[in-house]
């Protein structure tokens, strides 16, 4: 049986300057628990990989305004004014992708993959600075993976060798960040014993787990 940590216990694991890479869209299936151990922490100098910034006092939007990202990598932050605010201030870097490369970007690192090419972008800023190849008489770019120190996920389920299930849409980014993190962190609504999540149901497996937050009181 693995063990359960407080989400104190888990925001100490997370030193300040580190990659986490943090599951959700629009904060849907974000480990919101976690967010807020962080910003109690106080932790800093965070580079956030994610869909997006949520919006201010909404999973990671929490992490923005309390100064805890220097960078961003994600697809898009227009409905949080605050990231908006801090980027054109220069307090925080903004990397914008698009949406189908970021999270092929972060699948290629879960996979061991060197890169993955794609028109998308071709054409745009999006292009600048970029290695172009051609195939087949089609230019693309080269993207390069994106690693985590960390992947902070959340999960409806849990079982109790840290085998995963996800509900409906708040699958987004979890399953493929949980392959690309160095150590992943799962925040499930329920632990269960194993067995009661089916074989096939389970999307994430107990051996990509490292550690898993206690059900909250």
């Amino acid at each position: 049986m693995r063990k359960a940590i407080r989400p104190e216990e888990a925001a100490d694991i997370v030193p300040d300057g580190a990659v986490v890479l943090i599951g959700g869209f629009m904060g849907v299936g974000t480990p919101e628990r976690m967010i807020d151990a962080l910003v109690a922490r106080g932790v800093k100098n965070l580079t956030v990989v994610a869909n997006d910034a949520a919006m201010p006092g909404k999973g990671i939007g929490k992490l923005v305004s309390a100064g805890a990202v220097s960078r961003a990598i994600m697809s898009h932050i227009g409905l949080n004014p605050e990231i908006q605010k801090k980027m054109i201030a220069g307090e925080v870097d903004v990397e914008l992708v698009p949406q189908g490369t970021l999270v092929e970007r972060i699948r290629a690192a879960g996979v061991g993959l060197g890169a993955v090419v794609t028109a998308t972008g071709i054409g745009t800023p999006v292009e600048e600075g970029k290695q172009v190849i051609e195939i087949d008489g089609k230019r693309y770019l080269v993207e390069k993976p994106i690693h985590g120190d960390f992947a902070l996920i959340a999960a409806q389920q849990a079982d109790y060798a840290g085998n995963l299930l996800y509900s409906l849409t708040a699958h987004n980014f979890n399953p493929i960040m949980a392959l690309a993190g160095r150590m992943v962190i799962v925040e499930p609504e329920m632990i269960v014993p194993i067995g009661v999540i089916p074989p096939d149901a389970v999307k994430t497996p107990g051996v990509l787990v490292d550690h898993m937050l206690a059900r909250a009181a």
